[in-house]
């Protein structure tokens, strides 16, 4: 795998990180509307991965290439681009297939609220706008809280954030052929350490993530 740093896609973005994935081919040649579910499914991004493969005698004559054989060229499979804002309120993550967005809390909702801000309603209206340029009909809303109280408590408030938010989307859009998947998730999925402040910070978020269908 390499990691190369590409230059930030808005000025107001300043960290970038792009990472992008190569697999070596072994062939060889010459031989509608929703609201916040209570049983969420797993989101993406954090689906199980297949079990260790079993080990390889590299010295196995099997596996050795037939003469005058040779490997496929390298292919790339995906790459990921992620934009985060200096403060770290908003995060964009670009793949070949898929546009997410992560909005921490603080700058959606009040401590403990689930009621949107002037300025939230902003930054949902331009994510809008990015929605409309993909060609996008299937969108998802997922919210996320920290650890902090109890598990039923980060539930229910992720839920709620999450369709807060959709509400706006909703309106923004105003599109009958848009259909939304909204759920709350509550303490599952930290992208940071719970430990700390900042870490917690970074996992009280809402994600908004669909299809890139434009070129």
């Amino acid at each position: 795998m390499t990691r190369t740093h590409l230059s930030p896609v808005q000025p107001r973005f300043s960290l970038v990180v792009a990472t992008t994935t190569v697999l070596l081919a072994t062939s060889l040649y010459g031989a509608t509307s929703a609201t916040a579910a209570d049983d969420p499914s797993v989101p993406p991004g954090t689906e199980a991965t297949a079990s260790a493969p079993v080990e390889l005698d590299p010295n196995d004559p099997d596996l050795k290439l037939p003469d005058g054989a040779t490997l496929a060229e390298p292919k790339v499979l995906d790459i990921k681009q992620v934009v985060e804002e200096q403060s770290g309120d908003e995060r964009r993550e670009d793949t070949n297939a898929e546009v997410t967005f992560a909005l921490q809390a603080e700058v959606l909702f009040g401590k403990d609220s689930a009621k949107l801000g002037a300025q939230a309603k902003v930054r949902i209206g331009a994510i809008a706008e990015e929605i409309k340029k993909q060609n996008a009909t299937r969108i998802r809303v997922f919210g996320f809280t920290d650890n902090l109280g109890s598990s039923a408590h980060g539930d229910a408030l992720s839920r709620k954030r999450a369709n807060a938010v959709h509400t706006i989307l909703g309106q923004e859009l105003n599109d009958p052929n848009v259909t939304y998947e909204v759920r709350g998730y509550g303490e599952q999925y930290p992208i940071a350490d719970n430990s700390t402040e900042a870490g917690r910070k970074k996992n009280r978020r809402v994600e908004i993530s669909f299809p890139r269908t434009a070129s």
